[in-house]
């Protein structure tokens, strides 16, 4: 048996809270990982885990192996990291998980330049509007937008994007162009960004003169997924709030017009994000470097005069 196989493979069973999950972050099959965590548990001779058909459930000894695991397994990659920091070269797999519009838009547009320098580091992206489990998905870090709710993750502020109100040209001959957004009541015809988490709606927000409102009605379209999100509007089903950058370059071809400008809301901040039980390897140090960086002026380029 080699035991700090052995070891990596029950950790991550542990971590993501079955076999079939982590033999696929493992990139092994299921039984090769369940022979692993067989072999260590002979070896120890005690039981790890509690298999039944519906779940796998970790045994106080259990517990108590994956805190102790965990430690050597960092004390490891802290080894392994300081051998790399000397020789300044970061190597190995980053996992990144990133918003749809924010990766065509921003990340992978500036990736090339963090691959010229950091050629041995191998990057797989996750490309999703869904909210993912760092721990159970084996992610070394994610970037989102908006407010952060939970103490147990770190955060390192990237940037802020300004949020637009656009339409078509073609939209706005037909229905006209609001000058007030509580007009949006009136026969407008909205395109919601749609939770792929809670499957709500999420409302149009504005801001003049330190006064904010919402405007909260039922959509005629409701999307889940930014890029598609913002190919609604352009198909003309509606009114849309999205990010200048994704927007800048059908903005700059008058396919979208922005409108309410006097009444953008507030810049919205964007995050990279990670455990607090993440351990931060150098290869994720310089990544978090780098796009801390770059990100700003991606995200808060200028943007086009706005047509209302």
């Amino acid at each position: 048996m080699d035991q700090l196989l052995a070891m990596r493979a029950f950790v991550r069973v542990v971590e993501a809270g079955g076999f079939t999950r982590a033999a696929d972050s493992l990139d092994m099959p299921i039984a090769t990982v369940s022979k692993q965590v067989q072999e260590l548990e002979a070896h120890l001779g005690v039981r790890l885990l509690q298999r039944t058909t519906r779940r796998v459930t970790v045994t106080p000894e259990g517990q108590d192996y994956y805190a102790k695991s965990t430690r050597i397994l960092r004390d490891l990659e802290d080894i392994d990291a300081s051998f790399n920091l000397a020789r300044g070269k970061p190597h190995g797999p980053l996992r990144i998980d990133v918003g749809g519009s924010t990766a065509c838009e921003v990340l992978i547009p500036l990736l090339p330049d963090f691959t010229a320098r950091y050629p041995d580091i191998r990057i797989d992206l996750g490309v999703s509007d869904r909210a993912v489990d760092l721990i159970g998905d084996n992610v070394d870090c994610v970037v989102r937008g908006g407010p952060l709710d939970s103490a147990t993750l770190v955060a390192r502020h990237l940037g802020e994007a300004a949020l637009l109100t656009c339409a078509t040209p073609a939209y706005l001959k037909q229905y006209g162009t609001p000058a007030y957004p509580d007009e949006l009541r009136n026969g407008h015809r909205l395109v919601s960004y749609v939770s792929s988490q809670t499957g709500r709606a999420m409302p149009f927000r504005f801001a003049r003169d330190g006064l904010k409102t919402e405007i909260k009605i039922g959509h005629r379209v409701g999307v889940n997924e930014s890029n598609a999100h913002l190919a609604a509007c352009l198909a003309g089903l509606g009114i849309v709030q999205t990010f200048g950058y994704a927007a800048d370059a059908a903005l700059r071809a008058g396919a979208l017009v922005e409108i309410l400008r006097p009444w953008r809301p507030a810049p919205y901040p964007f995050h990279l994000v990670y455990p607090q039980t993440r351990h931060v390897t150098h290869r994720l140090r310089v990544f978090i470097d780098w796009l801390a960086e770059a990100f700003p002026a991606r995200v808060g380029r200028d943007l086009p005069a706005p047509g209302v």
